[in-house]
């Protein structure tokens, strides 16, 4: 299990980089918001905050508000909602 004070900052520095400054770490959205949840994960660690595949799914499933989601096949993660940068959600 992943303490408690390190989740809140992986959450918050998700929610940064897909929401509002992909570019921070060098990440590549697409036009819907979708980011390659590999490339993420490298970017990630390489800008020093290291994450995996399983803490990944932990953040988005325990999200409060269900501030991310995955792709059917987990190899893309966004942001559901709160962007400040242009993408196109879909939603009606």
């Amino acid at each position: 299990m992943i303490p408690e004070k390190l989740y809140k900052k992986l959450s918050k520095f998700l929610s940064l980089v897909l929401r509002h400054k992909p570019m921070l770490i060098g990440l590549k959205l697409d036009e819907n918001g979708w980011a390659k949840t590999t490339d993420l994960i490298q970017k990630m660690t390489a800008y020093g905050k290291t994450i995996d595949l399983d803490t990944l799914e932990l953040i988005v499933a325990n999200s409060d508000k269900k501030r991310f989601a995955f792709s059917p096949t987990k190899d893309k993660i966004r942001a559901n909602q709160g962007h400040s940068i242009k993408v196109d959600l879909g939603y009606a």
